[in-house]
């Protein structure tokens, strides 16, 4: 046997890999994060929404209010979405309560979403990961074996080394080393519609606009449809154009017609792209595992892919931990392709339905022409806004209603995310669970003391969080704050923790 150099090696140091190290860290296990990248760049963006289940889980490790801290954009500045000819133009109709941005002190989440660029997500997770982040070296391949996993480090600088992880995670993106050393593959499509994000600096624009705060600002002019949106209250901004190529297009102009004017733009940087709707096949090896883009892609719309990506990352980082902390046998790790694959095959199916209808598809020509010719289809045109986005915009049932039920660690019927409520203000009933698992209701119960005594015999940390409101009614919730077992669930409590912990019976 081999010895190990590290725990969990991760690869990849995005968003995902690095929420992978932090809960992996949140149970004391520690990780190397191998990041190209020396510092997290401003060019690009990208994801721009983190949603409520992400920001329940950055509550979890105590990083939430320091997101929220370093945003430009408040969670109180706006959660609407605009539709217009022009970002100067006349309006047609608004979507409200976009993307969980509305749901501050609702009794349905922790934390409502959060507007920021995913650069100050990748700084704050940098900054929570902190030692176990390694930059500036790439994993160039890896060779599985049965006590552990041999991983190739490559520097930028070509100085090679070996590194040996009792697992490894591969959070590499699009053209994932990882992937291809598992055998795995992806299936699916690719759109055929070519896109074309801009980053752009506009000084004063945000004085101009008449629409007031928005986090979307669609425009649906057919000579130029697309979408803007505030990167902060500045003079930042962001702008895709969908159905247009890379070749030939001038960015100055393009922002232009999205405003309606010709106004004082820098262009800061540009990304074409393509929208894509991917699943591997499998998402481990042996001692490997897939997650975030490595593992699935999906259209932009509705702001779900990195988000689905966090959720990969607390799933497999609580369930490694707790094999290597000894109170979990590794079987328990083929539950994490059972729950999380079919998560992002309804989040890529979710996304693509979003893509569907874009701006192109709801601009009317109409729209442009005189005031009577606007005021003439402006309904039909706002009905059909309401009609197909809505679902982009409010998808809290795929957000925070997906379940593992049918999970191999999950009682019949389970899985669910246990139901949200405040105990006081402020404080949630989320913040009385343990890093590990949770006994949460009538403590006073028979089963209650069976599932203690057998966490005891099994050496699983377990909280117990009483809560007399609630006579009769058990749960046990897991680390990433999912039912594995409730009273009202068949089969006796006896097995309840064996089955969450993956032990055979």
């Amino acid at each position: 046997m081999r010895q190990t150099d590290i725990p969990v090696l991760i690869s990849g140091g995005g968003p995902v890999g690095l929420a992978t190290a932090v809960e992996l860290a949140h149970h004391g296990v520690r990780s190397m994060v191998v990041e190209p990248r020396e510092s997290v760049s401003w060019l690009r963006p990208r994801a721009k929404t983190t949603s409520a289940r992400s920001m329940e889980l950055l509550r979890r490790w105590g990083l939430a209010e320091t997101l929220r801290a370093r945003s430009p954009l408040a969670v109180s500045w706006s959660d609407a979405a605009v539709f217009t000819t022009g970002l100067l133009g006349r309006e047609i109709t608004r979507i409200g309560g976009c993307f969980g941005l509305d749901l501050t002190g609702s009794d349905l989440a922790a934390e409502p979403g959060q507007q920021v660029p995913q650069p100050i997500v990748e700084e704050v997770l940098r900054e929570a990961a902190g030692d176990a982040l390694l930059t500036g070296w790439r994993v160039a391949g890896l060779r599985e074996d049965a006590d552990g996993v041999t991983v190739d480090l490559t520097s930028a600088a070509g100085d090679t080394r070996e590194v040996r992880a009792a697992y490894v995670v591969g959070c590499d993106g699009a053209r994932s080393v990882t992937r291809e050393a598992i055998g795995a593959r992806y299936e699916g499509r690719q759109d055929a519609r070519p896109n074309f994000n801009v980053v752009f600096r506009a000084p004063g624009l945000a004085d101009r606009v008449p629409h007031g705060p928005a986090v979307h600002y669609w425009v649906l002019n057919p000579a130029q449809p697309g979408m803007l949106g505030r990167l902060d209250l500045e003079d930042l901004w962001w702008c895709i154009a969908q159905g247009v190529p890379a070749a030939g297009t001038d960015p100055v102009r393009l922002v232009r017609n999205l405003v309606g004017a010709d106004v004082e733009v820098e262009i800061l940087a540009t990304d074409p792209w393509t929208a894509r709707m991917l699943l591997a096949d499998r998402y481990a090896g042996g001692r490997v595992f897939l997650a975030g883009d490595a593992a699935h892609q999906n259209p932009p719309y509705g702001g779900h892919g990195f988000n689905t990506g966090i959720g990969d990352a607390v799933n497999i980082g609580w369930k490694l931990a707790a094999v290597l902390s000894g109170w979990a046998p590794a079987s328990l790790l083929t539950s994490y392709e059972a729950e999380r694959r079919p998560v992002a095959a309804a989040t890529i199916e979710a996304a693509a339905a979003n893509m569907a209808t874009l701006a192109p598809e709801l601009a009317d020509p109409a729209l442009m022409g005189s005031e009577p010719e606007f005021e003439r289809v402006r309904p039909a045109v706002a009905e059909a806004v309401r009609r197909t986005k809505d679902s982009e915009f409010h998808s809290l049932d795929l957000v925070l209603g997906y379940t593992y039920d049918g999970s191999p660690v999950v009682a019949g019927g389970c899985g669910e995310r246990l139901p949200h409520r405040w105990l006081a203000p402020g404080e949630s009933l989320y913040d009385r669970l343990g890093p590990a698992f949770s006994l949460v209701g009538d403590l006073s119960s028979p089963e209650a003391k069976v599932l203690v005594e057998r966490a005891a015999e099994l050496g699983v940390p377990l909280r117990e969080v009483d809560l007399p409101d609630a006579p009769g009614t058990l749960a046990l919730v897991r680390p990433d704050q999912h039912v594995a077992w409730r009273s009202s669930a068949p089969g006796d409590a006896a097995h309840a923790l064996d089955l969450a912990v993956g032990r055979p019976s």
